[in-house]
């Protein structure tokens, strides 16, 4: 067993050797003790001796990564499970380099219901086991915010810090605050609220925080009822714009289905090399929480494992426990740790669509963002991929691309569009009338288009492009390489060919052509500056032949020009009614000497 990889391979080889057959987890040491790697595995020997056989499949990044291990250090575990959750709790400690992690490393707001006789509710991002109760977190913090609103409108609740037990009530050190005069507070300070009354009043916030709305709502409906019965009118009032308000809060949220109880929903679109990633989180039929994030690919993984650790990992920060989840592929997870629904049709297949619907609108606001806060960033962050997926030198900054048009050999044109940093430069194009070509000939056109645009373009010294894009397959882009290496331009000018059947990249030199994933900005820029290519020729072609069309009726006249034939036409309506007028008419329209060269040429005979 030998190792090109790793320098220290000689010192890991014992480690190596003797890897047990086991679930656990793994984590990659560099020669300055720090962890730059964890992993899980379902068996520790396997998925180690991975990283160190078969090197060829490895891309650059997880080589990288190899040749910095200086030690290796293993945790054993009972079962996948404990693997898989001691991983994210690792990744969440020591933040390695080479491990996914979430991008958004904010700490989410919860409410907090305080242990004490007369409990305190409020906000916070601090999560302290001491006894209190903690309702989220709360991705959302709008959402929150309007959701504490209706709970401080509703409900009267202290907000005080003050030490009420129930000998400081009783021995009268406090007085009731404004938030007594103005009604959302009791006032448990001087004893005008029980302790059982006042802990009422929490439960129904808690029942709020739960998003059982069903049970709150029949609890005020009754109280506004006994209200009523005892003739306390106005309290029941009261009771009724509670009621009124709830429920006007519960129509904003959005409903699932009665049937559909507590889980978690998790969607993804794929990015360039990241995931955006939606998760979404229902209780009682109700979403109470959605929140979108972008997750970076480190090394070699594929899609679906990122959104798997990205899963395992939004878990756990937001301390989402259900035991149901939602996805759209089957993923990686042990059944102990949760249960995967992958839905076809009805309630649970919208409410995956409705996530996946999040994170694409996640992936267009971020691009959106990056265009407008710094759109040559994010031009060469395009180019920088344009120029390694077409494995060239420099970066295209000027692209020109080429298409022909003609209509069964006749009227044959040519179009030349400018890409300048990914993006049109309509005052740079040019359109070609073929000049040289009888017949349809697209091999011969573009040979001609091409020789006349750089022939011109090296006797005026002006700037050549980085790349050529020559719409057709190989046979155009053999036509047009013989052009450029006439006129010494072969090893100066990078020059492809995209055909358009299967979007295949042709290059000169080799018989294979390249295809791009679909979802490639590389592939993308081509077909769009492809298609304005073919847009533009098409638009010059339709001018030309209506032009050829209109002088074959009345302009073959000797002296009469596409001016005096319009006129003609938008007078008389036909070149049939204009044989037919008299001279007379016709020199009341055109004059007397262009007149009579139509009426000679009409009547000749």
């Amino acid at each position: 067993m030998t190792n090109n990889l790793n320098p220290y391979y000689d010192k890991l080889l014992p480690i190596l050797q003797t890897l047990p057959s086991t679930a656990g987890v793994y984590q990659y040491f560099d020669n300055k003790g720090t962890i730059i790697y964890i992993g899980k595995a379902k068996n520790l020997k396997n998925r180690v001796l991975s990283y160190f056989h078969n090197q060829s499949n490895l891309n650059s990044k997880t080589k990288l990564l190899v040749r910095k291990i200086y030690n290796i250090e293993l945790i054993h575990l009972g079962s996948e499970t404990e693997a898989l959750l001691l991983e994210c709790n690792l990744i969440k400690k020591y933040r390695p380099r080479y491990n996914i992690l979430l991008k958004d490393d904010k700490s989410f707001p919860w409410v907090r219901i305080t242990n004490e006789p007369f409990p305190k509710i409020f906000k916070t991002r601090n999560f302290v086991r001491d006894g209190s109760l903690y309702f989220g977190p709360y991705a959302n913090n709008r959402a929150l915010k309007d959701l504490m609103d209706i709970i401080r409108i509703m409900f009267r609740y202290r907000t005080c810090n003050l030490n009420l037990t129930e000998e400081n009530i009783n021995q009268n050190k406090f007085k009731a605050c404004l938030n007594y005069q103005i009604k959302l507070c009791e006032a448990p300070c001087e004893g005008l609220q029980s302790k059982e009354s006042y802990n009422q009043t929490i439960s129904s916030v808690k029942n709020m925080l739960k998003g059982d709305f069903s049970m709150l709502l029949k609890d005020l409906k009754q109280e506004m009822m006994t209200c009523a019965q005892t003739l306390e009118f106005e309290e029941a009032q009261a009771v009724k714009e509670r009621i009124m308000m709830l429920e006007n809060y519960q129509s904003k949220s959005a409903v699932v289905s009665s049937t559909i109880k507590n889980v978690e929903v998790f969607a993804y679109v794929e990015g360039e090399n990241s995931i955006h990633f939606n998760m979404m989180k229902v209780v009682n039929g109700y979403v109470i929480s959605s929140y979108s994030i972008e997750v970076q690919r480190k090394l070699d993984e594929t899609f679906e494992e990122v959104f798997t650790s990205a899963i395992v990992q939004s878990r756990d920060k937001l301390d989402w426990h259900d035991r149901e989840i939602i996805v759209p592929i089957k993923l990686d997870l042990p059944e102990d740790y949760v249960l995967q629904t992958i839905p076809q049709l009805g309630d649970k297949k919208q409410l995956l669509d409705l996530s996946l619907h999040n994170a694409k609108f996640h992936k267009l606001e971020k691009s959106k963002k990056a265009m407008l806060l710094d759109p040559e960033r994010h031009a060469t962050r395009i180019m920088e991929t344009m120029q390694k997926d077409l494995r060239m030198d420099v970066l295209p900054r000027h692209i020109e691309c080429f298409d022909n048009s003609n209509t069964q050999g006749t009227n044959p044109v040519a179009a030349c569009v400018v890409f300048r940093n990914a993006k049109p430069s309509n005052r740079d194009y040019k359109h070609y009338n073929i000049k040289t070509v009888v017949g349809a000939d697209d091999f011969a056109s573009m040979q001609e288009v091409v020789y006349r645009r750089y022939s011109r373009l090296v006797a005026e010294e002006k700037p050549l492009p980085d790349l050529i894009v020559v719409d057709g397959g190989k046979g155009q882009l053999s036509a047009a390489q013989e052009t450029l290496k006439a006129l010494g331009l072969e090893n100066k000018i990078k020059m492809i060919g995209i055909a358009k059947r299967l979007e295949e990249i042709f290059f000169p030199s080799e018989s294979i052509p390249l295809y791009l994933d679909r979802r490639s900005e590389t592939l993308k820029v081509l077909q769009q500056i492809r298609d304005e290519a073919h847009r533009f020729g098409i638009t010059h072609h339709r001018n030309k032949r209506s032009k050829s069309t209109f002088r074959t009726q009345l302009t073959e006249i000797e002296g009469i020009g596409d001016i005096t034939s319009r006129n003609l036409l938008l007078k008389f309506q036909s070149v049939k009614k204009i044989s037919q007028t008299s001279l007379e008419d016709l020199t009341n329209a055109i004059g007397a000497s262009k007149a009579k060269i139509v009426y000679d040429y009409f009547h000749k005979d």
